[in-house]
C-alpha cells in the first residue's frame, strides 16, 4: 500500500510511510484535514489494479501520487466497500462514496479520456472513524 498526503490543496503530493489518522477529520499534514475535511474528503483510496491498467493503456508510467489519493490499495475491490465499516490497519472507517474522477484531474495528467476511463475505477471516499495510524504496511479488512 502507498500512502500519499499533501499540505496543500492543488499542492504537490507525496508518499509517506505512514499517516495518523485523526477520527471526523482526515490524516495528519493532509490538506482536506488543514481545510475542515467533510466525511466525503477525509480519505481517498484508489485500488492499483487500476492505475497499472491505465498505465498499460496509455503506454504511459503515471505515478500512483498522480491520482492524488491518500491510499493506493492492492488486492481490494473498492467499490463493494461504498457504506460499509472496514479497517485499515487499525484505523475503522466507513466507505462513503465512490471517488469518480473531475476534469481537474484529467487535465492536470494530460489525458483527454480519462474521466471516460476511470468512472466507477476512481476510487472511494470514505470517513475516518477512529484515530489510528496507516503505515504502507496496513492492511484492509473488510467488512467490520
Amino acid at each position: 500500500m502507498a500512502v500519499c498526503i499533501s499540505p496543500t490543496e492543488g499542492g504537490p503530493i507525496k508518499t509517506v510511510t505512514e499517516a495518523v489518522a485523526i477520527a471526523g477529520e482526515g490524516l495528519k499534514g493532509d490538506r482536506y484535514r488543514a481545510t475542515g475535511a467533510s466525511s466525503k474528503t477525509q480519505l481517498t483510496l484508489i485500488e492499483s489494479e487500476v492505475i497499472d491498467a491505465l498505465n498499460r493503456e496509455l503506454a504511459k508510467p503515471l505515478p500512483v501520487t498522480a491520482f492524488r489519493r491518500n491510499l493506493v490499495t492492492e488486492g481490494v475491490v473498492l467499490n463493494s466497500l461504498v457504506g460499509a465499516t472496514f479497517a485499515v490497519g487499525d484505523v475503522r472507517v466507513q466507505g462513503i462514496e465512490l471517488c469518480e474522477p473531475c476534469a481537474y484531474l484529467q487535465n492536470l495528467l494530460d489525458v483527454p479520456d480519462l474521466v471516460k476511463r476511470l468512472t466507477h475505477k476512481g476510487g472511494l471516499r470514505c470517513e475516518i472513524l477512529e484515530d489510528g495510524l496507516i503505515t504502507c504496511d496496513s492492511l484492509v479488512r473488510y467488512p467490520q
